[in-house]
């Protein structure tokens, strides 16, 4: 990877895809900024990064509490403010039921992080971009923002807010020269799952049995690859299925 003095803010970096892309994306002259709910991963984390010669900042906070984003994100250190990458990757699944036997709960947890969340960095992140000139907004979606699947429909109804939120934000951004893109998984074998099924392991592994899903590690090199492309170019939108599936419900077990 070609190393570039830049400066990146990953939230939800303590597992999955925002662990994965930060290890994926540190390099010496690199500055990154992780976030997320558990410090101890955080820390964790940090160290792995630094290894790698990136300079860190951590920052423990949850998503979906406004105050604690803005607390966070408008007062930055001076040598990790000019950000030039936001990685909006904080996201969950919380449920899996009919609307009508619904958790609500669950439904305001979704919303709160999905698109709250997204909505609360976006905001203080996107007017420094525009202050500078530059910048590039890449949204972790999912396959779930383009189709709809039983049981599904909260969770389905934020990331197609995602999904259009991401092209009224480019609409909005492109003529500041700032690119703005998504990335669209299928089934990617993280703690998507456990924490779908409240910590319920047994009823995760079944999710992914019998199919060789995406890792963590796939998205976080489409995720490179997006970042990394040539400044005339911007990629809209990547969608990634594993080769075992058709859509968002239609599997090749065995």
């Amino acid at each position: 990877m070609q190393k570039l003095n830049r400066t990146i803010l990953i939230t939800g970096a303590t597992a999955g895809i925002g662990e994965a892309t930060a290890l994926k994306l540190a390099q010496a002259n690199t500055k990154i900024i992780i976030t997320g709910r558990r410090k101890d991963r955080l820390e964790k984390l940090s160290d792995q990064l630094q290894e790698k010669g990136a300079e860190i900042l951590t920052l423990n906070f949850d998503v979906r509490n406004r105050a604690e984003v803005e607390a966070h994100l408008s007062q930055l250190p001076n040598e990790f403010n000019n950000i030039d990458i936001l990685i909006n990757n904080a996201g969950l699944a919380s449920g899996l039921a009919p609307i009508h036997k619904g958790l609500i709960d669950d439904w305001e947890s979704m919303i709160d992080t999905n698109v709250k969340g997204l909505l609360y960095v976006s905001r203080i992140i996107s007017e420094k971009m525009v202050e500078k000139g530059k910048g590039h907004i890449i949204n972790v979606g999912s396959i779930a923002g383009k189709e709809v699947y039983p049981n599904g429909n909260v969770y389905v109804a934020t990331k197609h807010a995602v999904d259009s939120l991401t092209r009224a934000m480019r609409m909005d951004l492109y003529d500041k020269c700032i690119k703005v893109s998504s990335v669209s998984p299928g089934m990617v074998e993280t703690e998507f799952s456990l924490v779908r099924f409240h910590g319920d392991a047994e009823k995760a592994s079944l999710v992914y049995k019998g199919i060789e899903p995406l890792l963590a590690t796939d998205i976080a090199d489409a995720i490179a690859y997006i970042v990394n492309a040539p400044k005339h170019v911007n990629i809209a939108d990547m969608v990634i299925l594993a080769a075992a599936q058709g859509s968002a419900r239609d599997l090749r077990r065995g």
